[in-house]
């Protein structure tokens, strides 16, 4: 796989099944480098197997796909070229989708009532005078913002206090009714006319941020995620609330006391026939702000007054990111486990069973007896499949159970992949360390990259991930691992760097490469080069400050200086102090940019201009201090771009950051593909 290659990398949304259970629905979306952003549409897919995936609309990026309650029809999200998503629904016997919202902003998140009659939606509302809601005031023009919290701006978002996330319902269009058509001003030329859009009424409109909806079975209460409650600002907490969508007040399922800080997005929360609330949350313990390396567990109030009860396991079971379905097995969850996310059926009792096993699931659904789900695999970058649970038994007999109904990754493998090893060692503690090697062709003996992922409580997983594939195919062998302090082996595995980071972690990743360089001949152990993002560009730059083995580094995106993620992060007012501690010796101890003058490595320092999540000042820094020590040194910034770059970012600038770091291999590192001579 190519650089370029990855706009053949189709990532699939989470399903929806009609009531019958007998289709499905997914939202593809893929790089387009000629448009420098990502297409996609909805595609509808016969759960028997017997058709072919058809693609049921035409829009430039469609996402989201949500069944009515009766099947009749499907509501999505819509972006336009230039434009924020808007909410469409259409009916499943086909015809033109009807926009449902024109929100300044845009809709991020919506739900259906459960007579199908009401949408209840996210949306942020910029104040008066902001964001284009005055014309011909540029952003450049509105007035200052006075600021008095520590939380103001987030990563992907920019400022957010002045357009919280909200609360909305506005009604289902008819379908069969003819358009009503309205003028509507025009600043750029005549009057034009346009189809009509409802006015939504909002639900919230307290100074928070909102998200996670979900109706009760009787539809007079929409359930809502937010962290509006006193102390916000100095804790993680969330609370849980039941918004009435006429009249009355709000009433708390889960309050402040509670100490957990709940998913805020879509799916996070359900409500049963019964009015049972479940959700996904973790616990924050008593400063409401220990969050590190605490495994999010599905929580289930029964009745009201009722504090909320803890279904699964919090060492073994992290259900970060996940959302909650209901089905006839229990509520579908997904869990962190091992360099895989399994799907997981779990009961009011607490039982768990395990309905798929060895692969990366990414959503499921849930209608009749059929439990669909989209996946990642070492072989796919997104696929949807059904599983029958009435199969299921010992692990040998998970493949009879699921069926893969999709093959949206066939171009990619047809460009060519390497599939990952996976291995396992000890290391020098006695301590197990578990990851992969990805060999390139031929027989070497081949460079090595030793690759970081960030988080740090986060995984490297079994996915077909595009770093490993595009540096394999220059020449490259690829080792990465999940050291301690990441996600997927229980809290104590991630916790055990909790004010002693780069000590075991930074053990665990060259005791790994140690392993992986003996056990594979094809690897060549003295020609090694090292990178990583976020974390991982804390521990690269750690590591090499620490050991000079390497011929070269790449740190990108680095959270560099603790001392001064504070005040310049979005996260900076926990983050530091909960991973290095407040005592500032105890923190110069952690600091990548406090040790900068042992560093002898060459080293090219990546960032993105927009990044909230590690400023820019955190790499400038860095740079600056290596270039004054004489160290040879390259500061690379992408413009625009925020913490996202590698995953999300702009197509072009992804295929340009692949260049520019395969240019600094073959300069430092060169291998008989990618080199100097080879590259020119």
């Amino acid at each position: 796989m190519k650089a370029d290659d990855i706009v053949r990398l189709v990532s699939v949304s989470s399903p929806t099944l009609s009531p019958d259970g007998g289709t499905a629905v997914v939202a593809t979306a893929h790089p387009d480098l000629d448009a420098d952003t990502y297409v996609g549409q909805l595609w509808s897919v016969d759960v028997k197997g017997s058709t072919s995936p058809r693609r049921i609309t035409r829009g430039f990026r469609d996402a989201a796909p949500q069944f009515s309650p009766d099947g009749s029809a499907i509501a999505f999200l819509r972006a336009e070229p230039g434009k924020p998503a808007q909410l469409y629904v259409m009916a499943t016997t086909g015809g033109e989708p009807i926009r449902v919202t024109d929100r300044k902003l845009g809709v991020s998140e919506f739900a259906w009532s459960p007579d199908g009659s009401t949408f209840a939606f996210v949306s942020r509302e910029p104040e008066h005078g902001r964001y284009g809601t005055v014309e011909g005031v540029e952003p450049g023009a509105e007035p200052p913002r006075r600021i008095t919290t520590y939380r103001y701006s987030a990563n992907g978002v920019g400022w957010m206090r002045d357009r919280r996330t909200q609360v909305f319902i506005v009604p289902v269009p008819d379908l069969s009714a003819e358009p009503v058509v309205q003028p509507v001003a025009s600043s750029e030329g005549p009057v034009e006319s346009r189809a009509w859009v409802a006015e939504p009424r909002a639900l919230t409109s307290d100074d928070a941020e909102h998200g996670a909806i979900a109706f009760t079975a009787d539809g007079r209460h929409v359930a809502v995620v937010s962290d509006g409650h006193p102390g916000a600002d100095d804790d993680l907490r969330s609370i849980l609330t039941l918004v009435p969508v006429d009249d009355g007040e709000p009433r708390s399922v889960v309050g402040p006391d509670a100490n957990l800080s709940m998913g805020e997005s879509a799916g996070a929360v359900v409500v049963a026939e019964d009015g049972a609330v479940y959700f996904v949350a973790q616990d924050m313990g008593e400063s409401g702000r220990d969050f590190v390396a605490r495994n999010s567990g599905l929580y289930l109030v029964e009745s009201a007054g009722e504090r909320p009860r803890r279904l699964t396991d919090d060492e073994t079971v992290d259900l970060t990111g996940s959302d909650v379905v209901l089905s006839p097995h229990g509520a579908l969850v997904r869990n962190t486990e091992r360099g895989r996310v399994t799907l997981l059926a779990v009961g009011r009792d607490g039982a768990v069973t395990t309905l798929v096993r060895d692969r990366e699931v990414t959503g499921a659904a849930s209608a009749g007896q059929t439990v669909a789900f989209t996946f990642q695999s070492d072989s796919t970058f997104g696929d949807l499949a059904v599983v029958d649970v009435a199969r299921l038994g010992d692990e040998p007999t998970e493949n009879d159970a699921v069926r893969v109904l999709t093959d949206f990754s066939s171009e990619v493998r047809a460009s060519g992949i390497r599939t990952p090893i996976e291995f396992e060692t000890t290391g020098r503690d006695g301590y197990p360390v578990h990851g992969w090697v990805v060999l390139p062709e031929g027989e070497g003996p081949h460079p090595v990259l030793l690759n970081i992922h960030g988080g740090p409580y986060a995984q490297y997983s079994v996915h077909l991930f595009d770093e490993s594939q595009v540096y394999a195919d220059a020449g490259y062998a690829v080792v990465y691992c999940n050291p301690r302090g990441s996600a997927g082996y229980g809290q104590k595995h991630g916790r055990a760097i909790k004010g002693r980071m780069g000590t075991v972690d930074l053990n665990d990743v060259l005791d790994f490469l140690d392993a992986a360089v003996a056990a594979h001949p094809e690897l060549d152990g003295d020609r090694v080069g090292i990178l990583g993002g976020s974390y991982g560009g804390y521990l690269t730059a750690w590591t090499i400050a620490h050991d000079h083995r390497f011929a070269g580094a790449i740190v990108e995106r680095g959270y560099l200086d603790p001392q001064f993620f504070f005040g310049t992060s979005d996260i900076g007012s926990f983050f530091g102090e909960e991973y290095n501690g407040a005592d500032p010796e105890l923190v110069a101890a952690q600091s990548p940019q406090a040790h900068v003058g042992a560093v002898r490595t060459p080293t090219l320092v990546m960032h993105s201009e927009n990044d909230l999540r590690c400023p820019l000042s955190q790499a400038e820094r860095y740079f600056a201090s290596l270039k004054r020590s004489g160290v040879e040194t390259e500061l690379v910034i992408f413009p625009g771009e925020d913490h996202e770059l590698s995953r999300s970012g702009r197509p072009r600038h992804r295929v340009q950051r692949f260049g520019i770091i395969l240019d600094w291999w073959a300069r430092h590192l060169p291998s008989g593909r990618n080199s100097v001579t080879a590259t020119e």
